[in-house]
């Protein structure tokens, strides 16, 4: 019955499990690679990099990693790695000493016990697309960054371009098989179901629907049900326009409009309901604002939904539309025209990872269009009345369009910021040695302090337009009361009050703490 190679019961192992043990140290070639993700700021020094190619493996080098006593003691922490991706130091940090790294399994097959497609914790984005999609007709709506792990992208709640239309990827998520350590520094694996009859093996689940990667153990394995099925065809739609020719007004205007058509478009049953846009607000230094935009037009109103929606946005501004120029950001799509094609070969037209760069990130839910305020800051610091000087193509805020599906989720999940319309990315990118590098990070937290002044430079959690940071994008600023001057910690403006009970699950199955970073949920107090 099954559409995909089917597991043997649960044991499983991925396809490259015939190959001896990988342990990588220091003086092998392959080490300044292994030690280091996608942010080039971030690069680790740890006494060791281990492969693993299995659950089993995983537990077993887990257990050896929990018993061994740090050479140095500075460096004391574990941690695992699927895509490198992770904005922050939580991986590849100085105190670092064991990375586990995960992406040997990377294996998409179809679990006939389960009834679930199971996707081994090192499998990526794409992945997913090109491995289950075209033998299942499946897929995740997930991110376009194709190098994206999925053992840190599931449990930050990861959403993409099909996310309005189907949701987040953790709405899906029927199970989680985790390596875990006892206080007793014990190491087993434990398969943890949203339907489970035991209370904490329920909670486990839980915690894994957005409650942060590397938080209560080692993920190995993703199980999910009733995946959608992605459209056959899609539109999509590239354009930019030149920022020489914006005035304050038509800058307000185009925000105003993106923000108000996000908010009147909340149905995912219809063809407005399930088109995502990202509008690409760079510093003016690029010479460019971007669009990217794609609708589903298997729905016989796809087609006119985009007209529609650029109608909108074009027709309250001056400038006249173009193709893109540079990249923005992660991404460079230049269409002369909006194309229609099949929904495999546009996400593989979208999905880029940019250049493995230094860079800073923020982030913001938006519950509403954006305030007179914020469009004020936005326009001063983006280098029209702020930052004239500063020079940087790749500095930019991302404005991803949100909520739909999103806002009416199948599930109880952990993620939290079920009523937004918007998603905000900002992001400064810049090359190893950069003299300019402080002038970089000075940029994204003025502008983000700036934007968001009205709340203590964040972006408050339940406030009147916004709702809190996405913790798929990790900004340790939120830990410093200068950046930081509201009342709301980083706990709050992740997870609201999910975050008590996320303690909970993280004492009973991390006791030790054993994995923590920055800002790991940290063991509740026994109840």
């Amino acid at each position: 019955m099954s559409e995909i190679p089917t597991l043997s019961g649960t044991a499983g192992a991925s396809a490259a499990s015939g190959l001896p043990s990988t342990i990588v140290r220091s003086g092998d070639k392959r080490y300044p690679a292994l030690s280091r993700g996608f942010n080039q700021r971030w690069i680790g020094e740890p006494e060791y990099v281990r492969l693993v190619r299995s659950p089993e493996e995983a537990r077993a080098a887990l257990a050896e990693a929990v018993r061994e006593r740090p050479a140095d003691p500075r460096r004391t922490r574990i941690t695992v790695k699927a895509g490198g991706h992770c904005y922050e130091d939580f991986v590849c940090g100085s105190d670092v000493r064991v990375i586990l790294d995960v992406s040997p399994m990377c294996g998409v097959t179809y679990d006939a016990a389960m009834q679930a497609y199971c996707v081994e914790a090192g499998a990526t984005n794409w992945h997913v697309y090109s491995h289950l999609y075209p033998i299942s007709g499946k897929a995740l709506p997930g991110g376009s960054c194709y190098s994206v792990g999925l053992g840190g992208h599931i449990p930050a709640g990861g959403f993409g371009l099909l996310s309005r239309q189907h949701g987040l990827t953790v709405d899906y998520l029927y199970a989680v098989e985790v390596a875990v350590v006892d206080e007793h520094q014990n190491v087993e694996l434990v398969v943890a179901r949203r339907d489970d009859g035991d209370r904490w093996l329920r909670d486990l689940l839980w915690a894994h629907t957005g409650g942060g990667g590397g938080n209560f153990g080692l993920v190995t394995r993703f199980w999910f049900r009733g995946l959608p099925q992605p459209p056959k065809q899609v539109l999509l739609t590239a354009l930019a326009w030149d920022w020489k020719d914006f005035t304050k007004n038509e800058f307000a205007a185009l925000l105003e409009t993106f923000g108000e058509y996000f908010r009147d478009h909340q149905d995912p049953s219809t063809a407005a309901g399930k088109l995502f846009a990202m509008l690409k607000l760079n510093h003016v230094s690029n010479g460019q604002i971007g669009l990217l935009a794609q609708v589903d037009v298997d729905d016989p109103d796809g087609a006119r939904a985009m007209t529609d929606f650029i109608v909108a946005l074009d027709g309250r501004i001056g400038p006249a539309a173009r193709p893109m120029r540079t990249m923005m950001g992660e991404h460079f799509v230049h269409l002369e025209i909006p194309r229609v094609m099949p929904w495999l070969t546009a996400t593989q037209a979208l999905n880029a990872s940019g250049e493995n760069r230094c860079g800073k990130y923020k982030s913001a839910y938006l519950r509403k269009p954006f305030t007179e305020q914020q469009v004020d800051a936005m326009w001063a610091y983006l280098g029209k009345e702020k930052y004239t000087d500063y020079v940087n193509k790749q500095a930019l805020i991302q404005v991803d369009s949100y909520g739909s599906a999103v806002n009416t989720p199948l599930h109880k999940t952990a993620a939290r910021q079920r009523d937004s319309i918007m998603k905000l990315q900002y992001q400064v990118y810049w090359t190893q040695n950069d003299a300019y590098e402080d002038t970089h990070i000075a940029w994204i937290r003025d502008i983000y302090k700036a934007t968001f002044a009205a709340t203590g430079g964040v972006p408050v959690a339940d406030g009147e337009t916004t709702d809190g940071c996405y913790i798929g994008y990790p900004d340790a600023d939120l830990n410093d009361g200068h950046w930081n001057g509201s009342s709301q910690t980083w706990e709050t403006l992740y997870y609201k009050d999910a975050y008590a009970k996320l303690q909970e699950v993280k004492r009973h199955w991390d006791p030790g703490n054993v994995f923590r970073h920055a800002q790991s949920v940290r063991p509740g107090k026994p109840g």
